[in-house]
């Protein structure tokens, strides 16, 4: 049976790439049509390797497009229209050599032609060796497909076929079609045309090459608000401090260690409709940390002389108007008096709400999945029961939906 879902009756060329991940397109297609999709294939000579044309058109139903040379297909369907024809392109596996070619606008074979013909949404999947992704060429490419347009889904980390491990494994089936689903739910999304700007996670102040001063931030609040907002149809930039946290479907991420840093890619990210500070950001660095690591001595415990990190909430929120978002949203970590403190925050840091929460240790917040918060603002207070850091993040975005609905905000 199929299911009524953002995909159902859309168009998707699935553009195969040469790499061993390339049978999870199988599964893919299965699944795609399940979702009520129809699904026309192109299949790069190197995808021939491990999987057959064949057995790819028995699950999309339909021919499988390979040579740009074909004159049969250009007299029914020409590469052009072939580009044209869908709501997406998907690109699954993408491998690093397919990207490099995408980036250099080539067309010397049917799936950069029809890539680089069509006026439609691109994204891709991609999968590689962790040393291939890694590669300052692959980042450059990655970097310069992001700002083209195109979107990314993934990858994983995991165990890859050549023995190592780390990131380069293809996205599973269930979250490039959550993906997929995103990205059509969005471009009618309540938050559809904001760019909502997140941090998240913690930040690593280094005292020396092996320590650092930090707190105990997950970053699973964070992302999820991330995730909710982009499902929204929000296009979020995410600046993430050192977390374990997997990258939320539909988001840019840049990742960050120290506060300045993060305070340097937020200013990058403007202008944006609203800010969330979600992060823990150490309230204190080193002076100057050390070149080398410290090492116990006769002298006795050395002192590490402390400086304040910039206040990246106060700074947003207190930027002139014209470059100052409408909506800042800041995030009290208390361990006690929690409303107390929090309203003297919201007064302080001048932003527009603050999102108040218990962390002390026995309410398990930290790196746990449930979170009590208390929504304060300049026209009340909103208590919210315990809910999980999900649902929390979904109650959020929707009431950050719900404040630029009103004509006020427009």
């Amino acid at each position: 049976m199929t299911e009524l879902t953002p995909l159902h009756g859309k168009r998707i060329l699935l553009i195969i790439g040469g790499g061993i991940a390339a049978y999870k397109t199988l599964e893919l297609i299965r699944r795609l049509a399940d979702k009520g999709v129809r699904v026309r294939a192109i299949m790069t000579k190197a995808a021939h390797e491990f999987v057959t044309p064949l057995s790819v058109s028995s699950l999309t139903g339909e021919k499988v497009y390979t040579d740009l040379f074909d004159l049969t297909d250009e007299a029914e369907m020409g590469h052009i229209q072939l580009s044209r024809d869908a709501d997406l392109l998907l690109v699954a596996p993408a491998t690093a050599d397919l990207m490099a070619r995408m980036v250099a606008g080539m067309a010397n074979d049917l799936a950069t032609t029809a890539l680089l013909a069509t006026d439609k949404p691109v994204m891709v999947a991609p999968a590689m060796n962790v040393r291939m992704w890694e590669h300052k060429a692959t980042q450059r490419n990655i970097a310069q497909l992001t700002q083209d347009g195109v979107g990314f889904i993934g990858p994983d980390d995991g165990n890859m076929a050549c023995g190592e491990f780390g990131p380069g494994r293809l996205s599973e089936t269930p979250d490039i079609i959550a993906a997929l689903e995103n990205h059509f739910s969005a471009a009618t999304g309540p938050l559809a045309g904001r760019h909502i700007l997140v941090t998240s996670g913690p930040t690593h102040e280094p005292i020396d090459p092996v320590r650092y001063l930090a707190n105990r931030s997950s970053g699973k609040q964070g992302h999820a608000i991330a995730g909710s907002l982009a499902s929204l149809g929000a296009q979020v930039t995410l600046v993430a401090g050192p977390t374990a946290q997997p990258t939320p479907q539909g988001v840019k991420i840049v990742h960050v260690e120290t506060a300045r840093e993060m305070l340097a890619a937020c200013q990058t990210a403007l202008p944006a409709d609203g800010v969330i500070c979600a992060a823990a950001v150490a309230d204190w660095r080193v002076v100057q940390d050390a070149e080398q690591k410290m090492k116990k001595g006769p002298d006795g415990v050395p002192a590490l002389a402390l400086t304040e990190n910039p206040d990246i909430l106060a700074i947003i929120s207190q930027l002139p108007k014209g470059q100052r978002p409408a909506l800042v949203v800041g995030f009290a970590a208390e361990t006690e008096k929690i409303i107390e403190h929090a309203t003297a925050k919201l007064a302080r840091k001048k932003c527009d709400w603050l999102v108040a929460n218990d962390v002390s240790p026995a309410s398990g917040v930290m790196g746990g999945d449930m979170n009590t918060v208390h929504v304060l603002s300049a026209t009340g207070r909103d208590d919210w029961p315990q809910l999980s850091k999900t649902e929390v993040a979904d109650r959020l975005a929707r009431k950050v939906a719900d404040y630029f609905s009103t004509s006020s905000h427009h």
